[in-house]
């Protein structure tokens, strides 16, 4: 059989013996740059073919590297032809000290293989741990969180209002303008679904007394802290997680600075002072959106606001702010827990900003659960 050429510089031959084996002389240079083309050639001219025993002849190949080696290493090994494995004659010195570093097959195989499934129970113990673990994190961030706020109320000088002041323009008045965005179009899209239902019984000027109680009780606080979660949560984690990943954390408990102190303590009051703002501006645009919707139907306004008058009261105002107070507090908490306890990685950044996100939207409306059963047990 002809020798085959299968790159710039190395060749293929099979040539079957009488006695059912075969030999295989390759030739050439068998590194990066022929190995893709020789793997293809030798594939080819040994698919379908059954051979009692192989034999390979490498004393032509001037010249390889790992990636030639690899060639070599699968041809005597039985990867080529399943059952038989091939004899190698006439590799080079240098070759043949490169093919030998390669690991045993028993190695390699090891190595491929799964991990055998863990019983139900190991499992279930292994998550319960981990569950525990995250636990004792949480509450021991919750003191140092405590001790922070201690020391600040106790030396006022270590609050760093430039900190606050940047944090606070960074989570509150960089957010207007995605709050007034959704909000608007909330109070828009409930005052036009509405409307119809309304119109049936002749309601429809109701629309106001509904936009006022849905958006100062509810959706204006939810709707504000899923945008604060998604922005400003994920914000403070990947800051404190980028932080984490370059050392910088490390770098403050060496020089005796106190990370929870000097890092975590402004950007949780920030969050906390900025959510109820960001919530009572959400509820006026949500109200201002029906207003909108309730005004091009044909009613004055005049009438509109002795509606949202009569159905608002300064308690529920206050309700939705305490709402706010506490979500702005929570989420803001979540995201520097997670940004401190970010794990070393490429991708680590990103998972503590995700985590803090899902697990502040998770929390929000556990928490907004636990409001709604209050009010309606206090009948507030």
């Amino acid at each position: 059989m002809r020798p085959v050429a299968v790159g710039p510089q190395v060749g293929v031959e099979l040539t079957e013996t009488p006695s059912g084996g075969a030999l295989m002389v390759l030739s050439g240079a068998l590194d990066v740059r022929t190995a893709a083309a020789t793997r293809r050639e030798i594939s080819t001219q040994l698919s379908g073919k059954t051979f009692q025993a192989v034999e390979i002849d490498a004393s032509r190949l001037e010249h390889g590297d790992a990636s030639g080696m690899v060639i070599l290493y699968e041809l005597t090994h039985g990867r080529f032809t399943p059952g038989v494995l091939a004899t190698l004659r006439g590799l080079r010195p240098e070759l043949e000290k490169l093919l030998q570093a390669f690991p045993p097959p028993a190695d390699v195989q090891a190595a491929e293989r799964h991990a055998p499934r863990k019983p139900i129970a190991v499992e279930v113990g292994a998550a319960t741990l981990g569950l525990g673990r995250d636990f004792l994190e949480v509450v021991a961030f919750l003191g140092r969180l405590s001790i922070a706020a201690g020391a600040i109320i106790r030396r006022p000088r270590w609050l760093r209002p430039s900190e606050l002041a940047r944090v606070f323009e960074k989570a509150g008045a960089n957010a207007l303008f995605i709050v007034s965005l959704i909000s608007l179009l909330t109070g828009l899209i409930i005052a036009f679904e509405a409307a119809q239902p309304l119109k049936t019984f002749g309601a429809q000027i109701y629309i106001a007394n509904m936009i006022g109680l849905v958006m100062v009780r509810e959706l204006g606080p939810i709707m504000t802290a899923i945008v604060f979660a998604g922005r400003t949560g994920s914000a403070f984690a990947a800051e404190l997680g980028t932080m984490k990943v370059n050392e910088e954390l490390d770098a403050l408990r060496t020089m005796g600075l106190d990370p929870t102190r000097f890092l975590v303590i402004q950007r949780v009051l920030a969050g906390t002072l900025a959510m109820p703002l960001l919530t009572a501006y959400s509820m006026a645009m949500g109200i201002l959106g029906g207003v909108i919707v309730t005004k091009l139907m044909g009613f004055p306004l005049a009438l509109i606001w002795k509606q949202l008058t009569s159905a608002l009261g300064l308690d529920d105002i206050l309700f939705g702010l305490v709402k706010a107070v506490v979500f702005g507090t929570v989420v803001s908490a979540l995201g520097c827990y997670h940004g401190v306890h970010t794990r070393q990685g490429p991708s680590a950044v990103g998972d503590s900003a995700t985590r803090a996100v899902v697990s502040g939207i998770l929390l929000i409306i556990i928490i907004d659960a636990i409001f709604s059963v209050f009010a309606f047990a206090l009948d507030i």
